[in-house]
């Protein structure tokens, strides 16, 4: 169980049921820490360098990764977070590094998450939405 009544448990664990080596994740938790009508949206550049954004709900979410996921390891950590709250909103800047294995000296990527956090009747935060971006050239993540 995630203490949905602390935002950084929330983001916390978001990272946790993603990251792992090669194999199943932890789809229990993301379904208890997202939203159900929540989104993902993937964004980047095409082959043309044209912005891409793939939106998905939680189950298109699970059904688009569980391949790669399957293949290969990937240990996505947050290297620096912002938060700002206004009421039953929040909102989480989130810089991570994302390696094949934890002991990769490199990141295989790096870049920043949007995520946005809704409280509940119940008093407890939920993900809303999250977007990312990766890094490239041109684009760094903040220091």
């Amino acid at each position: 169980m995630v203490d949905r009544s602390d935002i950084g448990a929330v983001v916390d664990a978001m990272y946790a049921c993603i990251s792992g080596p090669a194999g199943p994740r932890d789809w229990a938790t993301q379904r208890e820490i997202f939203h159900p009508d929540s989104r993902q949206a993937r964004t980047g550049l095409d082959a043309e360098g044209r912005p891409t954004m793939l939106v998905m709900g939680r189950e298109e979410y699970q059904a688009n990764v569980t391949p790669f996921f399957d293949a290969n390891g990937f240990f996505e950590v947050e290297i620096e977070r912002r938060i700002d709250v206004f009421g039953n909103m929040a909102q989480v800047w989130s810089v991570y590094e994302a390696r094949t294995a934890p002991t990769d000296a490199e990141p295989e990527r790096r870049g920043v998450n949007s995520i946005q956090l809704a409280r509940g009747q119940d008093g407890l935060w939920s993900i809303l939405h999250m977007i990312w971006d990766n890094e490239r050239p041109g684009l760094t993540v903040p220091k």
